[in-house]
Parts: C-alpha cells; sequence; structure tokens
C-alpha cells in the first residue's frame, strides 16, 4: 500500500531504515499498516521521526504516553501474524524514554531527520 501520510522526510526514513522490502509502500498485517517489512527477514518496523528532544517535558510526557500503547499493539498484531517488530527513533531520547514506559520493546536509532 502505498505510504499513508504525505510527510516526505518520514517515508524517506522508513523506506531506507531498514532497507524496506517494498520502497514506497506501506505493509499491511492483520490489518494494521506497518511503516516497512525489512529486507530478508521478518521484521516489521514502525519509524517514528518526531523532533522529540526539542519538546518540553510535558510534551514529551504525552507523547510517550500516546505512543507506547499503540506500539504494543503493534507488537502484538506483528508477533501474531509470525513477525518480528521494531520501532525506529530518530534519537536516543527518544529510545531512552520510550524504553523507561516499556523495556520490553526492540528500539533502534535510526538518526533520521525531519
Amino acid at each position: 500500500m502505498p505510504h499513508a501520510g504525505e510527510d516526505a522526510p518520514h517515508n524517506k526514513c522508513a523506506d531506507q531504515f531498514p532497507p524496506n522490502r517494498y520502497p514506497g509502500n506501506d505493509v499491511l498485517v492483520g490489518g494494521k499498516r506497518f511503516d516497512a517489512l525489512q529486507v530478508g527477514v521478518r521484521v516489521l518496523w514502525e519509524i517514528k521521526t518526531h523532533q522529540f528532544d526539542t519538546y518540553n517535558a510535558f510534551i514529551q510526557r504525552q507523547t510517550i504516553l500516546e505512543q507506547v500503547p499503540l506500539l504494543q499493539e503493534e507488537r502484538d498484531i506483528a508477533t501474531a501474524c509470525g513477525y518480528g517488530f521494531v520501532v525506529g527513533v530518530s534519537t536516543q531520547v527518544h529510545k531512552d524514554a520510550l524504553l523507561e514506559r516499556d523495556f520490553t520493546l526492540n528500539i533502534v536509532v535510526t538518526g533520521c531527520k525531519r
């Protein structure tokens, strides 16, 4: 499926990190769109290109409270369908904040810029 959003920097990151098996497209699995299916392995990715480090503490907290349940749901769908699941975030600060809320998430710092 074509990428859902019209966010060129986000889509570029989803196509390049990891190498997306279907560049220019999202992947529909279990009724949920994922940003990428990694080349060569059965791993689905959700990419977050938020400028998380620039947010004040309140907005950072709200972002994490919103993202974690959605990421857990996506992970559960991926797992139920026989896929691994990785979250790609732009910065270490974002990764650390997500892991503080749920240390079981598999998160990679992509370095992708907005």
